[in-house]
């Protein structure tokens, strides 16, 4: 049955007392956890790296209740950080989804208490199949912990709930081992931005890892003109190409300067017809490398209050890039 609706509103200070608690209670959790890391759960903790990042296939992660949407999300992470991994309920192991894990595999079982009757259907399975089973579990004598391989024994840390009934604290810490198990396997294996973009292909995730390469504007689209070019040459050329700036280049194709509206602006009070490029463009300007994050590119750009930057490579212009570019794709 839900709780009926309050006739009067929450008092604010309980509230904000309350959040207090519950931070402070996870945090003196996630505290223990950390504890436990530099001493006992040290050595099963990387037992586990090293068996995940032998194995040939993927990992499965299960789990029943709040500890099977943990389980989730940490299948979901390390997918994407470069780990195969899914997530299998024990409930519909039991009904034909055992036959979706391989001998290859490994386990990482997730149970507070450890001893969750729905996993004990998928824990006979792997010792059937010689399967490496891993526990996230506080139940040290537990079921699940008396059959795996490696137990990573999680501090029986105070649940932030009053009634110490709904998992909250306990939930967190399952999260957070394994957020350390993804990261120390990302880690291990090399895991590169560029592996990331490739697992993240949308979104604003997908567009801050986009190479400025894959967006700059090259070739006839690049607004260059050479040491000596009248400025109303170079004002022509900036107005065709529409991006606030023209490159300046020398007889062997290096930038020498940039001419941007804001030069243009400056020196309105002198006859820009009798002036010649060099006059007036901005020497030794800002420039990026095409192989440089979009979300860096950004940060350059807001930083110094620009609207587009020169790509150059070995001194030479060989794109722009503008901060249109960067919204488009997504880039905040």
């Amino acid at each position: 049955m839900h709780a009926r609706t309050l006739k009067t509103p929450p008092d604010r200070q309980a509230s904000i007392a309350s959040a207090m608690r519950t931070v402070t209670t996870e945090r003196a959790g996630v505290e223990a956890l950390a504890e436990a890391l530099q001493n006992g759960l040290s050595e099963p903790f990387a037992e586990a790296v090293e068996l995940l990042s032998a194995i040939g296939g993927r990992v499965i992660v299960t789990g029943v209740g709040k500890s099977g949407h943990i389980g989730s999300k940490i299948a979901a992470t390390l997918a994407s950080t470069g780990t195969p991994a899914f997530f299998v309920h024990p409930a519909e192991a039991n009904h034909g989804d055992l036959g979706m894990i391989a001998r290859d595999d490994a386990i990482l079982a997730i149970s507070w208490s450890g001893e969750t009757v729905e996993l004990k259907g998928i824990i006979a399975y792997a010792r059937r199949f010689a399967i490496p089973l891993i526990a996230v579990t506080a139940g040290e004598n537990s079921a699940l912990a008396r059959e795996a391989n490696v137990v990573l024994k999680l501090p029986k840390a105070q649940e932030a709930c009053p009634h110490g009934l709904a998992p909250t604290t306990s939930t967190l810490l399952q999260l957070v081992i394994g957020d350390a198990l993804a990261v120390a396997l990302l880690e291990a294996r090399g895991f590169t931005a560029e592996h990331f973009r490739t697992f993240h292909p949308g979104g604003q995730l997908g567009a801050n890892l986009t190479r400025v390469a894959d967006i700059m504007h090259s070739d006839d689209r690049m607004p260059i003109v050479a040491l000596g070019t009248s400025m109303p040459d170079a004002v022509a050329e900036l107005s065709r190409k529409r991006f606030g700036c023209v490159c300046v280049v020398d007889a062997d194709g290096k930038l020498s300067g940039i001419v941007t509206d804001g030069d243009l602006a400056r020196n309105l009070h002198r006859n820009l017809g009798e002036l010649k490029v060099e006059d007036v463009m901005t020497r030794q300007p800002r420039t990026i490398e095409p192989r440089m994050m979009a979300s860096a590119a950004m940060a350059v750009i807001n930083e110094h209050n620009i609207s587009a930057l020169v790509v150059a490579e070995d001194e030479r212009p060989v794109g722009v890039v503008h901060f249109h570019d960067l919204l488009r794709i997504g880039v905040a």
